[in-house]
């Protein structure tokens, strides 16, 4: 569920490193949001990645600005 509707980012698997150079496994997690943006009449509904988010409000005002 952790999955970005629109790019596709997700979690992804890595590892920690410590001073001794000892490995253990760690997970880094996209910070993906619930969200309803509004466009005029129509509703864009989902789970998107904060960046995703940044430029999907950015194309909204380019298009209300326009108009």
């Amino acid at each position: 569920m952790r999955k970005c509707n629109l790019c596709g980012k997700g979690t992804t698997i890595g590892r920690n490193r410590s001073h001794a150079q000892n490995r253990t496994p760690r997970t880094f997690m996209a910070n993906i949001q619930k969200v309803t943006l509004k466009s005029g009449e129509s509703e864009i509904k989902g789970n998107f990645c904060t960046k995703c988010i940044k430029k999907m409000r950015g194309e909204i005002k380019k298009t209300a600005s326009t108009k």
